[in-house]
């Protein structure tokens, strides 16, 4: 692992562009996202190369955010690098005003490549692809051939609409913008604040502009070794089906409450048994199998969820109320779904290649499927595209630096392993990582835990890291 940190260092000074003769520039102004507005933001945007390469090539304009300061003088400016499959990031602004100490200071959001509202916004939407009743998710003589020409449809869809975006969506374009909006608000260095698969973007921009990064947090970090045929599939299948299991054990404890069982046993029967019914006949005409998984999957990945989702559970079953289903399910899946998901999957089939075969795709979803019955083959057709996407994949980066890290994470939280963070501990030895034993939420920091919250504001103002132990191991918990 030394000499792996010594290649990206080397790899590191050798990639890292000289500033530009000119450095660009972003005319703030109010803005129109109410949103923003409300918290007191500040907006732009910022004309960027399509092709980081080629600076002459066509602009893309990256739409920008920031919170500045209210402190006599700045700490200095911190990049929010968002979660891409929880939004654009342009809001990001924001997160300043949950920590502690965070208006001492600049905070800058910005909406990706890709991502509304930067301009162009990728959009592929065949029209069914997002729609209700969709095949069961397990492979089966009818259904595998129903979602392999899907998938493939919208792979289509999204090379038809955006060609030449496409070849430039990877995780280094992003690098480079970011580089871009550092310059932009006129910072020599910036700190990172990184959530989830916004951890890899983090993660490769300090290890290719290590001299740029002061500090950076990353909450939920990504495996940059497992990107992304394990770390956005494979990895996450026995996860999300144990915390699913998890939300099964918490409403068995409340069963008076909700009254689906007072074991988990029993609660897993009654669920398997509305599965085959919805499937049979869809909760409000348009809640079949799928729907279903996809709904009452949010439990896996935030605590938060249990008691909404829970409650609606109860009264479908107890109530046969299907249309609160059908609320919850085009609440959280259908607003925006085509933008955030199309640049989510544009990024991550170009970052690293894929599986060519789809043999190799099936034979690897059913060897988990006995330990993952329902989420291993949601989550192969989530990112199946990839198998028929049309932009040509890279070469993962070499990740590793010297930038001081501090590690946030959840020890049960299904998008990256608390082994994932440990990778990238290992990765950048100035760095420390804190856990949350038990905790199951991704991406849930500055959400309200004193420690976590406190350990990255007093990281974020002078560098404080809890103290590194030897070996791979946590450094701390919360």
């Amino acid at each position: 692992m030394k000499l792996l940190v010594a290649t990206t260092l080397a790899f590191s000074l050798l990639t890292v562009p000289a500033e530009a003769a000119t450095a660009p520039t972003i005319a703030w102004g109010p803005c129109s996202d109410q949103v923003l507005a409300a918290g007191g933001a500040q907006c732009g945007t910022l004309d960027v190369p399509m092709d980081p390469a080629d600076p002459s090539s066509r602009s893309i304009t990256l739409a920008v955010s920031r919170v500045q300061h209210k402190t006599a003088v700045s700490k200095g400016t911190v990049i929010a690098v968002a979660d891409p499959y929880t939004g654009s990031g342009y809001q990001s602004s924001l997160l300043g005003a949950r920590m502690a100490g965070g208006d001492s200071f600049d905070w800058v959001g910005f909406a990706r490549r890709g991502q509304t509202p930067s301009v162009p916004a990728l959009a592929c939407t065949p029209p069914d692809h997002f729609a209700f009743n969709r095949p069961s998710y397990i492979a089966t003589p009818i259904t595998e051939p129903q979602w392999t020409a899907r998938v493939k449809n919208y792979a289509d869809a999204c090379a038809a609409n955006q060609p030449s975006l496409l070849e430039h969506m990877k995780t280094v374009d992003t690098a480079a913008d970011m580089d871009l909006i550092r310059a932009a608000v006129g910072a020599d260095r910036v700190s990172l604040f990184a959530q989830a698969y916004g951890t890899y973007t983090a993660e490769v921009y300090a290890s290719r502009y290590s001299s740029r990064v002061q500090r950076m947090v990353l909450d939920t970090a990504i495996d940059p070794a497992r990107v992304w045929y394990q770390a956005g599939n494979l990895d996450q299948d026995q996860p999300m089906q144990r915390d699913l299991e998890l939300w099964f054990d918490f409403l068995a404890s409340q069963d008076s409450v909700y009254h689906l069982g007072t074991t988990k046993a029993a609660v897993q029967q009654v669920w398997y048994d509305q599965l085959r019914k919805v499937s049979l006949e869809p909760a409000d005409g348009v809640i079949g199998y799928s729907e279903w998984i996809d709904l009452f999957l949010f439990t896996a990945f935030t605590r938060q969820t249990w008691e909404l989702l829970g409650g609606a559970f109860s009264n479908w079953v107890h109530n046969g109320d299907g249309a609160t289903l059908r609320a919850l399910f085009s609440q959280f899946y259908l607003v925006g779904a085509d933008n955030t998901y199309g640049t989510l999957l544009a990024q991550m089939c170009t970052d690293a290649p894929w599986p060519a075969s789809w043999t190799q795709w099936r034979n690897d979803t059913w060897s988990v499927f006995p330990q993952a019955r329902d989420t291993a083959w949601g989550n192969t057709w989530f990112t199946a595209p990839c198998l028929y996407w049309h932009a040509k994949p890279g070469t993962p980066v070499a990740v590793g630096g010297t930038a001081s890290t501090l590690l946030v994470t959840e020890s049960l939280n299904v998008v990256a392993s608390v082994d994932s963070s440990l990778e990238v501990r290992s990765r950048f030895p100035n760095s420390a990582l804190v856990t949350v034993p038990g905790g199951i939420s991704f991406a849930n920091a500055l959400t309200g835990n004193a420690c976590v919250d406190g350990t990255i504001a007093t990281f974020l103002a002078a560098g404080t890291l809890p103290t590194r132990k030897p070996g791979r191991q946590p450094d701390a918990t919360c």
